[in-house]
């Protein structure tokens, strides 16, 4: 086990964190598991969300079952394990220790557009759900243990997604290749349960779509959501790798 790169990839909603998951899913060498704490998080919280049901039938509630499945052997051939997590399924009276045993990743992207586009599929917003506050945290207890671990800003790497990917395989020691740039439209086998309620573009998608502005119109109540996230993401953004 000592030769598997296992990554954790830790994203808020609303983000590009499911064609990250494409983009190392089309490596010959890499197994990606998406969003292993969803039902835990659904059971400990008890939130209503599209497919709960079907996402609590579909993986451990128990947050150490599905680490352990994390941590599985990989089949022959495979060396690098990626999950894909949302920050928002954690919450911090848990014990998370355990993620220091990943390479973790942050990916982060303006509170504006994550508040925006969060709105437009569901009715309310609160900070926690959009995850920059537990990914404020994560990084403390991170820091705390001197885990070096990268920020990746959607806005940056979507400007100059090959010089990004470089710099994460170069860091990751594993070597880079062309396959992450692009990959063929439709589901995978290895999307969660839920997909079909917010994978739309992604299944569509050939590749990451270039950079351009969104549309950022808050009512007051979400602009209220997205200027207290504000000081969490500049923090996180101040750290963002730059290539």
């Amino acid at each position: 086990m000592s030769d598997v790169v296992r990554v954790a990839m830790w994203s808020g909603p609303r983000n590009i964190s499911t064609a990250m998951m494409r983009a190392f899913e089309n490596r010959p060498d890499t197994v990606v598991v998406d969003e292993p704490l969803y039902a835990a998080y659904l059971a400990r919280t008890g939130i209503d969300h599209p497919a709960r049901d079907a996402v609590i039938a579909s993986q451990p509630t128990d947050v150490a079952a599905a680490v352990a499945e994390l941590c599985a052997p990989l089949a022959p051939g495979r060396h690098v394990h990626y999950a894909k997590h949302m920050a928002h399924h954690v919450s911090r009276d848990m014990d998370l220790s355990w993620t220091l045993g990943f390479r973790n990743v942050l990916l982060i992207r303006d509170p504006d557009e994550v508040v925006a586009s969060y709105v437009r599929a569901r009715e309310t917003c609160e900070p926690e759900d959009i995850g920059l506050p537990q990914q404020a945290w994560l990084v403390e207890l991170w820091d705390e243990h001197q885990a070096e671990v990268p920020v990746l800003d959607a806005g940056d790497f979507l400007r100059s997604p090959e010089a990004h990917l470089r710099w994460l395989c170069d860091w990751l020691g594993i070597p880079f290749t062309h396959r992450m740039l692009s990959w063929p439209p439709g589901p995978r086998a290895s999307d969660g349960v839920w997909a079909p309620h917010w994978y739309g573009s992604v299944w569509s998608s050939t590749g990451f779509e270039p950079w351009h502005p969104r549309e950022t119109t808050l009512s007051k109540r979400d602009a209220v959501v997205a200027d207290a996230c504000r000081p969490m993401y500049a923090a996180l953004h101040e750290r963002r790798v730059r290539v």
